[in-house]
């Protein structure tokens, strides 16, 4: 991301014409989504202490990490983005929403009830909906169209970080003080992080990077609304976001109680495993997704869309290897390599959708993607393997999550893969 940008570009006195600066705003950037996810992972590692202390089913378990947080995410997130859209102050606004969702993870640790630990995870929610759509704005804003891919997916590397930390220091934390310090923990150094983004991040100015004078006119929601729905390509490329989110979720919110459950692995070990997993080998994944899309679209734009497709069926071919083994360090083992390709679509799919959209709704685009693809994959995965698992385990005792996660991952994967072809049929058009 060092290469110079045009000095005939607008605003010549922007600190944007430094790489130096460029790169250290992607750097807090992506560790902003890191921690990001770092809060909202850190639940799938403690979810089985949590669930032995206040006595719960998986059903609760799958609507405590998934439709608690969600139902926030994605009621707050398109308002925040129009308020970005509209002329608000994004740095400000992503300084608000990083204390906010740190201060309810911190106060998750104190939960005397499910419901209080229910109506926290929503105020983490609320908070991490102001974190991408003006993030990713921001981004696009700073960086021109041929190298926007890769600095998306080095921001959405913050996933795999988040992940990472989430399952690494999660299991540590629970198993050496249990889950009340671990959330305490956590979501202390996110306050110290508002303040440095607030004290030394610069808001860009819109359309700087593409040598555009963006009017001052504002598009007002229901015409933003009009636009996306009726490109063909944001309507496929949703649903196929949704359905890969479903199949990330649903793997990342029960593959620690899987793993426990089917081998009897213990949290600190498999902690380290998952981290590998989605924080190392995803973060190689999630960043080399960008980087060649942006060289393949220079031969055909629709490499953005085909690559994502060819990494959501080799996941689910994975999920099918792991969901069959009786040794855990060979399913682990293939866990490395879902890892690398679960979260190879966010990068090529936001690059893609600020190609088609108004510099002035690029937040808004953002939220709306983002609102479907945690409705579909947030909301509904956790939750639906919850349930699949409860049906099934007077039958199957704990071989029921094993059964869910049959179920539900290699479909999710394959209709995914689906969607993802359709929407690269309309892309050049889109652009």
């Amino acid at each position: 991301m060092s290469e110079p940008l045009d000095p005939a570009r607008p605003s010549a006195e922007s600190p944007y014409h430094s790489a130096r600066v460029r790169n250290y705003f992607l750097g807090i950037m992506t560790l902003t989504y890191a921690l990001n996810l770092f809060d909202r992972q850190l639940l799938s590692m403690l979810q089985e202490s949590i669930k032995a202390d206040l006595l719960l089913s998986d059903t609760q378990l799958g609507l405590l990490t998934g439709t608690a947080f969600a139902f926030f995410y994605v009621i707050a997130g398109v308002p925040i983005a129009r308020f970005a859209d509209r002329g608000g102050n994004r740095r400000n606004i992503i300084t608000v929403a990083v204390g906010l969702w740190s201060f309810m993870t911190a106060l998750s640790g104190l939960a005397g009830s499910y419901m209080h630990l229910f109506l926290a995870r929503m105020g983490v929610g609320l908070g991490e909906a102001g974190g991408s759509p003006p993030a990713h704005s921001m981004i696009s804003d700073v960086f021109p169209p041929e190298q926007r891919a890769t600095a998306m997916a080095t921001y959405s590397v913050g996933v795999n970080i988040g992940i990472m930390m989430g399952f690494l220091l999660g299991g540590i934390l629970n198993e050496y003080f249990g889950w009340r310090i671990a959330f305490l923990a956590v979501g202390i150094p996110g306050i110290f992080l508002a303040i440095l983004i607030r004290t030394t991040i610069v808001e860009p100015v819109r359309g700087w990077s593409e040598n555009r004078v963006v009017a001052p006119e504002v598009i007002n929601l229901s015409e933003a609304l009009g636009l996306l729905w009726k490109s063909k390509t944001f309507r496929h490329l949703s649903v196929a976001g949704g359905l890969t989110a479903l199949m990330g979720y649903g793997t990342m919110n029960w593959s620690a109680p899987f793993f426990i459950r089917q081998f009897g692995l213990g949290t600190a070990e498999l902690g380290i495993w998952l981290a590998l997993g989605s924080g190392v080998c995803g973060a190689v994944g999630t960043y080399f997704a960008g980087f060649y899309c942006d060289r393949l679209s220079r031969i055909d734009t629709r490499w953005n869309l085909w690559l994502p497709a060819l990494a959501a069926v080799i996941a689910g071919v994975c999920m099918l290897f792991i969901l069959n083994q009786s040794n855990p360090y060979i399913a682990l083992s293939i866990n490395l390599l879902m890892g690398g390709l679960i979260t190879c679509y966010i990068g090529p799919s936001i690059a893609t959708l600020h190609g088609i959209v108004d510099p002035r709704m690029r937040a808004t685009v953002s939220a709306v993607f983002y609102l479907i693809i945690n409705v579909i994959g947030l909301g509904v995965g956790p939750t639906l393997i919850g349930v699949i698992s409860d049906h099934y385990a007077a039958t199957l005792g704990d071989g029921s999550l094993r059964m869910a996660l049959l179920i539900v991952i290699p479909v999710a994967a394959l209709w995914s893969a689906a969607h993802f072809m359709m929407a690269a049929r309309y892309l050049r058009k889109g652009l």
